[in-house]
């Protein structure tokens, strides 16, 4: 009897520790989800900072091209 009961506490031991190893899975793997979730969120965030800044930037390019046309239409003819 003695070596079922010291076999029997061995493998309560193994239960006991195998739940504690995938309760921490558990644990780690939603902090891992989390932290994906907030660094495709971030990603997000960061394509519509960037699509406003180019089509901003892209408004100026087209503004400034069509002052510089303008100007070199007016006096264009003195300058050359």
């Amino acid at each position: 009897m003695d070596t079922n009961d010291r076999a029997e506490k061995l493998l309560e031991e193994i239960r006991d520790a195998t739940r504690e190893q995938v309760a921490l899975y558990r644990k780690v793997t939603e902090q891992s989800l989390e932290l994906q979730r907030k660094a495709v969120e971030r990603q997000e965030r960061f394509a519509r900072v960037y699509r406003r800044v180019l089509l901003i930037g892209g408004i100026m390019v087209v503004a400034l091209l069509a002052l510089l046309t303008a100007l070199l239409m007016r006096w264009g003819s003195r300058l050359f």
